[in-house]
C-alpha cells in the first residue's frame, strides 16, 4: 500500500494532476487557496487586485510583524478600487477551487488549510474527494485521522479556530496509526520558519495526542521553510509535506 501525501498546494494545479501518480491514494493537508506568495510577489489574489509593489509592501510589513500596519494598508487598498473585499476574494477563491479539485486524483482524502475556505468545498469536491475534519478513515489496515483548519494568530487567515475548538477534533480522533493535521504540533523546531523567521503557531493538542496516542507518523504542512522538515516525538515520526507549491513533489508514506 502507498499513500502520497501533500499540503500547502497554494495555486500549484499544474502539479496537482500527477500528485497521486504510483500511490494506491493521495492525501491532501490543505491550504490550496493561493492568495500571495511571499517568494514571488507576482502570484496570487491580492498582486491580482493590487499589483506587484503593493505586495511587496504588505509581505514587508507582515514580515516584520507589523500585523495593524499591514492591515490599515490593505483597507486602504480596498477603498481605492470600491469593490466588496468578501465578493473579490470570494470570486477568485472559486476559480482557484475549480480548477484543483478537478485535478485531485481519485482516491483524496483532504483537509482543510489555514487559509482555505470550508464552506465552499462541497461546492467542488467531486465523488473521488473525501473531507475529513475532526474524523478518521482507514487506509490498507491503518487509521489515519485528520484535523484541519489553523489556531487563532494576528494574521487573521480564513479558517483559524480557538485553541478549544481544536483540541475537540483532536480529541475526537481517538488512536490512530497516523496523525493527518495542516499545523504542526506545538515542537519548536517544527514550527520555527527559517525565511520569514518567526515562530508559525503549532499545536499543543496535537503534541499532547502524540505523546498519548503515540502514532506511528504525524504529517502535517503549515511551515514552509521548516528548521526541521522530520524529526521524532517518542515513538512517532513527525513529517513536515508542506513543500508541494514549491516543489510539486508528493511525500510518499509505504507498507
Amino acid at each position: 500500500m502507498r499513500v502520497n501525501v501533500i499540503s500547502d498546494v497554494h495555486g500549484n494545479t499544474a502539479d496537482l494532476a500527477t500528485a497521486g501518480a504510483g500511490a494506491d491514494a493521495l492525501i491532501c493537508l490543505g491550504d490550496l487557496v493561493l492568495f500571495l506568495d511571499y517568494a514571488d510577489h507576482s502570484r496570487g489574489i491580492f498582486p491580482e487586485l493590487f499589483g506587484v509593489e503593493n505586495a511587496h509592501r504588505i509581505v514587508e510589513l507582515r514580515t516584520a510583524r507589523r500585523f495593524e500596519e499591514a492591515r490599515d494598508f490593505g483597507r486602504g487598498l480596498w477603498a481605492g478600487i470600491g469593490v466588496d473585499p468578501e465578493t473579490a476574494i470570494e470570486g477568485a477563491v472559486r476559480r482557484q477551487y475549480a480548477d484543483m479539485f478537478a485535478a485531485l486524483p481519485n482516491p483524496t482524502y483532504a483537509t482543510y488549510g489555514n487559509v482555505d475556505i470550508p464552506a465552499l468545498w462541497p461546492e467542488y469536491a467531486q465523488a473521488g474527494t473525501t473531507v475529513l475534519d475532526g474524523e478518521r478513515v482507514e487506509l490498507g489496515g491503518r487509521v489515519f485521522g485528520f484535523v484541519g483548519g489553523g489556531l487563532s494568530t494576528p494574521m487573521r487567515t480564513p479558517y483559524e479556530i480557538s485553541d478549544e475548538e481544536y483540541a475537540a477534533k483532536v480529541e475526537a480522533l481517538g488512536e490512530v496509526d497516523v496523525l493527518c493535521s495542516h499545523i504542526p504540533p506545538d515542537v519548536p523546531d517544527l514550527t520555527y520558519d527559517t525565511v520569514s523567521r518567526r515562530f508559525e503557531r503549532g499545536s499543543r493538542a496535537l503534541l499532547d495526542a502524540i505523546r498519548r496516542t503515540r502514532p506511528r507518523y504525524a504529517l502535517f504542512g503549515h511551515v514552509h521553510q521548516p528548521l526541521a522538515r522530520r524529526m521524532r516525538v517518542g515513538d512517532t515520526e513527525c513529517v513536515n509535506v508542506g513543500h508541494f507549491a514549491s516543489t510539486g513533489r508528493p511525500w510518499a508514506l509505504e507498507w
